[in-house]
């Protein structure tokens, strides 16, 4: 059990990576407060995984579900070890003269803003226990700009930034703070995008590097991937970025 009794928050916890990982935490001995904004998908997810977990419907773009998140897990288990930051949305591929303002604040608010919403609130909290373990999960496209659009890319680019910044002000205070550049999952994300149309230029000029893609990976080996970061087997690894994508971001 490499997270024995450990208390964790795992955001976009109902489909894909998010619930991969807290699967994978409840089966490491660890305790779990799951979000994620679709109340059905949570639910069913906390059925199917059992034992310690607590499943909350909330939009991690609201910092009032993301300070509940944190203070549920602290008042059900007394205390916060680990923050997974997995929730996301897509972009429509455009790039920076197509993009329009609201799918650009989307992709900030989820993937920028939520994350620093749920740190500002666990950071103190994992400070009073001498420390803890923050995942950022992060894409490929926070390393390159081939990937996805402008929107996205500049999202998971400033996710790394938050995630570097977070390290370096607390290594020696027992805090760590590492994020991880996934390639191509068999995840439900483009599901964020539903209902728009995906722009077909921009899709155009990123064939190229879509076409490089080695392969897809499994929700599983991304959970993996979290639980080392989380776990004292990295206690040496802070403000690390690794990448786990098959090899796409050599390309």
């Amino acid at each position: 059990m490499r997270i024995q009794d450990k208390v964790a928050v795992v955001t976009g916890a109902g489909s894909g990576i998010g619930l991969a990982i807290a699967r994978r935490f409840v089966a490491e001995g660890a305790k779990v407060v799951a979000l994620d904004w679709h109340a059905d998908a949570i639910a069913a997810a906390v059925s199917d995984i059992g034992g310690a977990i607590i499943g909350m419907t909330g939009d991690v773009s609201k910092e009032a579900d993301c300070v509940a998140m944190i203070d549920r897990a602290a008042a059900e288990f007394g205390r916060v070890d680990i923050l997974v930051n997995n929730a996301g949305v897509m972009d429509l591929f455009q790039s920076v003269a197509d993009v329009d303002n609201a799918t650009w604040r989307r992709c900030m608010a989820v993937n920028v803003d939520g994350p620093m919403y749920a740190m500002r609130r666990a950071v103190p909290l994992m400070l009073e226990l001498g420390g803890g373990s923050i995942v950022n999960i992060a894409s490929v496209a926070a390393t390159g700009g081939g990937a996805a659009g402008a929107a996205y890319t500049a999202s998971k680019h400033a996710l790394i930034g938050l995630t570097k910044s977070t390290a370096f002000q607390y290594a020696k205070l027992g805090l760590r703070c590492n994020a991880l550049a996934v390639g191509g999952v068999s995840t439900n994300i483009m599901d964020s995008v539903e209902g728009h149309a995906l722009d077909q230029a921009g899709l155009g000029r990123l064939g190229a590097y879509q076409a490089s893609n080695p392969g897809m990976l499994e929700p599983a080996d991304i959970a993996n991937a979290v639980l080392f970061l989380a776990s004292d087997e990295a206690r040496h690894l802070n403000g690390a970025v690794l990448p786990v994508d098959m090899g796409w971001s050599a390309a």
